[in-house]
């Protein structure tokens, strides 16, 4: 389940790719992305931009919890290592707010799977990925009937 993006050096061979990707489905996601790095962040908000879903992104945990409050995500794509929060203390902050009963939290993370994985689940992530996530299952998780069933009670 864990995946690593193996983007072939060829630009048109990776817009080619995002495009199929797009193709596949058409349901457009809110999606909040919590990443630290600012190459990341853009790289990854442009990917999902492209795939056709509607993106914010924050740079650290005060901004992740405001942007979240007004941008309300069906998805949020969370770092688990930003510099003033730990991700697994904004998953259980808004796990416990009102609102985000059925937003989906995936924890990503640099780090060993085995240090991360079960404090992820436990703070209110539904999975855990290695960075970089793989497009191809990034487009699944996002195209899962929790995310539509979220999208359509908005």
């Amino acid at each position: 389940m864990l995946g690593r993006a193996v983007f072939a050096d060829d630009p048109s061979i990776r817009m080619a790719t995002i495009h199929t990707l797009k193709a596949q489905h058409d349901s457009k996601r809110r999606v909040l992305v919590v990443e630290d790095n600012l190459d990341s962040v853009h790289s990854m908000a442009t990917l999902l931009k492209m795939m056709g879903h509607q993106v914010e992104f924050a740079i650290n945990g005060f901004a992740a919890l405001d942007v979240a409050r007004r941008f309300r995500p069906d998805f949020i794509l969370l770092d688990i290592g930003l510099p003033d929060f730990k991700g697994y203390n904004i998953a259980r902050q808004l796990k416990w707010e009102p609102g985000f009963e059925r937003t989906r939290i995936i924890a990503v993370t640099g780090r060993p799977m085995e240090e991360v994985r079960q404090e992820a689940l436990d703070s209110g992530c539904e999975q855990v990925f290695a960075k970089p996530i793989d497009p191809a299952v990034l487009e699944r998780l996002l195209a899962s009937d929790e995310g539509a069933a979220r999208n359509q009670a908005s």
